[in-house]
């Protein structure tokens, strides 16, 4: 039986896709997850318990776990395990991608001087101490800008300033986050930096693809229709085939291509993000991991028989090293809107969920905020209430099945100061 390594955290929305997908195939799949290591197998699924900021006792806790029943492939799912499985996989002798590349592509002032070196568009940008004085760089700041961390993902932490006092206000913002417990436990020493960059203004795309000994195969480039403008940049909305133009499309798919040359990204799954105006296409970044949490389910594609197949099945046969070419991306419309979190508070409900199932077009809705749960928004939130899926004959079809049904739904968050007047 084939055996295919897993790195993720605890909480990956995609872990259960990934093993449904294995048992299908017949593969066993071995996790590797930064849990307690102290713990006798919480979870029953015999992971092996991994550091992602201590590398060099997680992979060789990996090698060792290995030894005896060699692993054929490996899987990353999210940002943070991304350096450990480049790591894990040259040291097991397997494809993946050099780990001064994902060091690379996680860190985005590396990023924007490899893009810089490399001679495509990119933003004016420098990086400082997250302990500088606000105000001092405040009036040398070159405005409309954007603030953000240098390793965190999903807009986390980024904030658009148009005038000192935005500056000053947004600085002290992030400072506090990039020092708050969570981030701190990431022991990263990028967390005591922050880039200031221009502001790029232009319509926001997403590309997801893959790289199989350095060739790029896109699978599909998604349009983000809302506006992302600031001050915060939380995404919503992702719709599949892109309305851009043919000439559009294709500049993205060869700046993407060149920004993963510029990092020196080898082999595996692929997600970018890019801003396009009447300059270019400027990649924001590129990152070595397949598209985040459950959005990965408005990826879908046929094998020859016509047969629908997730994105899951066609990264798990990838990492084996199948030829995955006669696997095409359906050319139905599909999309998901990741639920945002409106406000600070305790998630108590939802109500509306069975009337925006029934909109036309809409194929699933999935709440994974939890009853009781402290919600936090963005700047400093990092989740979403939960994800709404659709599919159609034409992107605006289902781009609007996604509006209509998010409209039906009403989310009960309580204020903490309401619970403290109890």
């Amino acid at each position: 039986m084939k055996r295919v390594l897993l790195l993720a955290t605890t909480t990956g929305y995609q872990i259960r896709s990934f093993g449904e997908v294995a048992d299908k195939l017949g593969v066993q799949v071995v996790f590797a997850t930064n849990r307690c290591h102290q713990l006798d197998d919480p979870w029953s699924d015999h992971a092996v318990p991994v550091r992602f900021w201590d590398e060099e006792h997680s992979v060789r806790s990996i090698v060792s776990s290995c030894a005896a029943a060699p692993v054929h492939g490996i899987v990353v799912v999210g940002d943070q395990p991304t350096i450990l499985g480049a790591r894990v996989a040259e040291a097991l002798g397997l494809p993946g991608n050099p780990p001064n590349a994902v060091r690379a592509s996680r860190n985005k002032l590396a990023s924007r001087r490899a893009f810089r070196h490399a001679g495509l568009l990119t933003p004016t940008f420098a990086d400082v101490p997250v302990t500088s004085d606000p105000a001092a760089l405040a009036v040398q700041c070159t405005y409309p800008a954007v603030i953000k961390p240098l390793a965190l993902s999903g807009s986390r932490g980024v904030m658009r300033v148009d005038r000192p006092s935005d500056f000053v206000w947004a600085f002290e913002r992030l400072s506090r986050l990039l020092q708050s417990p969570d981030v701190l436990n990431d022991h990263d020493d990028l967390h005591a930096r922050v880039l200031i960059e221009s502001y790029i203004p232009g319509n926001e795309f997403a590309l997801e693809g893959v790289m199989t000994d350095g060739m790029f195969r896109p699978f599909v480039i998604f349009d983000k229709p809302d506006p992302l403008v600031g001050p915060f940049f939380e995404e919503t909305i992702y719709v599949t085939p892109s309305r851009a133009s043919q000439v559009v499309q294709e500049a993205i798919v060869d700046q993407v291509a060149a920004a993963t040359r510029a990092i020196g990204l080898r082999h595996g799954p692929l997600h970018a993000e890019c801003r396009v105006n009447t300059q270019g296409v400027y990649v924001l970044e590129v990152a070595a991991r397949p598209i985040g949490g459950l959005c990965a389910r408005a990826i879908r594609f046929h094998d020859a028989a016509g047969s629908i197949v997730p994105l899951e099945e066609v990264l798990l046969r990838h990492s084996l090293g199948e030829d995955i070419s006669r696997w095409t991306p359906s050319t139905r419309a599909t999309g998901v809107m990741m639920i945002p979190i409106p406000r600070r508070g305790v998630y108590r409900g939802v109500k509306g969920v069975d009337a925006a199932a029934a909109f036309p077009g809409v194929d699933d809705i999935r709440i994974t905020a939890k009853t009781d749960e402290l919600l936090l928004p963005l700047p400093e939130g990092h989740s979403y209430l939960g994800f709404i899926f659709a599919s159609g004959d034409d992107p605006a079809t289902v781009e609007q099945s996604l509006r209509d049904a998010y409209a039906s739904l009403t989310f009960e968050i309580e204020r903490e100061i309401e619970l403290a007047r109890r």
